[in-house]
């Protein structure tokens, strides 16, 4: 059985310094410029590979670099919707998590004529409206969450907890959930900002990244290698060659596919319908609350 990768880019340029550190700093917020200047390497790299590529963008991004998302876009590349301003969701109502949703996705239509099929949450934060609203703008798949590794499932709603009760799981609803994890994000590895110290050198890195790889490859057939990057980040020339590297590893090892988050989640949904997923045992697979259960 196959094992895909997936190789996904949150371009967010200045918006995840405005948005999540929300920094006002002219120097601060220049870090997010060299995401435009790494771009066009990047699709370079995947153009010279022949493989493709997931964006997640932000609306604020789109309108600050329209060319490039468009050129993300034209070259076949998936664009994902990744907030307005990289922003985090809990700190909105739901009024105001809709906003930013429609803000983002305004955006991304004026710029490269794209609906997006699937949503990355700034910084993987969620809110307790998210998964409903994305259910309620008819989203395939979502990639923030963390309830697995290389095994998708479909996400829940309603869940309860607190620290004093039994943690009471919602029911699964008909969104897909490629899930993510730090380990497998170049930014806290590489990147120096608030508490993250990172700066570390690419062959540490490699070894996790390719070590995290082989496990999912020789033991979970059909799943998926979800590797989360920043433009900004990976962008660096020893970070891109590291990357070009690990592209021609995964590209070597049999039965090893490339795909966009949501060619990967259509194919999966396609597979495992959600009643027949929910009736199958899977570990993330909780009973419908309108069968009595």
């Amino acid at each position: 059985m196959t094992f895909a990768c997936a190789l996904t880019f949150d371009f967010d340029a200045m918006s995840v310094w405005l948005g999540s550190y929300k920094s006002r700093n002219p120097s601060v917020i220049s870090r997010g410029e060299f995401g435009a200047v790494a771009v066009p390497r990047i699709l370079d790299i995947l153009k010279r590979h022949g493989v493709p590529g997931s964006f997640c963008v932000p609306g604020h991004t789109a309108l600050a670099y329209p060319a490039l998302v468009k050129r993300i876009h034209d070259e076949g590349h998936e664009i994902a919707h990744h907030g307005w301003v990289h922003e985090n969701p809990a700190d909105f109502d739901e009024a105001g998590e809709r906003a930013n949703l429609d803000h983002g996705l305004k955006a991304l239509k004026d710029v490269a004529g794209v609906t997006p099929r699937g949503y990355r949450s700034p910084a993987w934060d969620f809110s307790e409206n998210t998964v409903k609203i994305l259910q309620d703008y008819g989203f395939l798949y979502d990639s923030s969450l963390m309830g697995s590794d290389f095994t998708p499932y479909y996400a829940r709603i309603g869940d309860k907890f607190d620290d004093k009760s039994p943690y009471v799981f919602g029911p699964n609803i008909d969104l897909v959930e490629l899930p993510v994890t730090w380990i497998l994000d170049d930014f806290p590895h590489f990147e120096f900002a608030g508490d993250t110290q990172g700066l570390a050198a690419p062959s540490k890195v490699e070894e996790i990244w390719r070590a995290e790889f082989d496990y999912g490859r020789k033991n979970v057939p059909g799943g998926l290698f979800n590797l989360t990057m920043h433009p900004q980040v990976i962008g660096r020339g020893h970070r891109l060659m590291m990357l070009e590297r690990l592209i021609e590893y995964f590209k070597s090892q049999p039965g090893v596919t490339f795909t966009t988050l949501a060619g990967y989640a259509a194919q999966w949904r396609n597979a495992n319908p959600l009643e027949a997923w929910r009736n199958s045992g899977a570990i993330h697979a909780q009973p419908s609350r309108d069968r009595g259960h």
